[in-house]
């Protein structure tokens, strides 16, 4: 596989974004209930531009290759004061199984530890996207609750998980 990288979202990545946010598929992970309009990702990019100490959130294009997007990967309720923040990833369908969402990982905690000196990360994963679950304990997240009947879609109740990742030593 070649190699990994993050980059910061561009104007030119609305399509991209466009797509990914409005597929209807990935509402139930992230609890969407109608779609993001142009004028409205747009000014997300935009904001994407700021320092995440203002924004409290940071979105990251995945790309591997000469420039083809894979997916995003996010850092959002950033919390500086607690050094954690919450992460959430998705990979399109063709890439995969292939390496990229644990490289994107990897590099979005790196920067997590190296530049924001975060201390933990964590996710919120629906009990039954087992792909997602995967992901998160091949990458050492360790599971630290449930929380019961937490989203309801598809006309029933599901369970979600909570899983951690200590990056840093807390300092005595």
């Amino acid at each position: 596989m070649n190699s990994i990288q993050l980059r910061a979202i561009e104007k030119e990545d609305l399509h991209f974004l466009y797509q990914i946010e409005n597929n209807r598929q990935y509402w139930n992970y992230s609890n969407r209930i109608e779609s993001y309009s142009k004028t409205l990702l747009k000014n997300f990019i935009e904001i994407q531009q700021q320092d995440i100490y203002q924004t409290r959130q940071k979105r990251f294009l995945i790309i591997i290759q000469e420039n083809t997007k894979c997916g995003f990967v996010d850092l959002f309720e950033f919390e500086p004061k607690h050094q954690r923040a919450s992460v959430g990833i998705i990979v399109i369908e063709k890439f995969r199984s292939k390496g990229i969402g644990f490289g994107a990982l990897s590099l979005l905690e790196e920067y997590s530890k190296n530049i924001l000196n975060l201390h933990q990360v964590y996710a919120h994963i629906a009990k039954e996207n087992a792909p997602s679950i995967k992901l998160f304990e091949k990458a050492n997240y360790n599971l630290i609750g449930v929380k019961k009947d937490w989203n309801f879609y598809n006309n029933k109740f599901h369970d979600e998980l909570l899983y951690q990742k200590l990056l840093l030593v807390a300092k005595p």
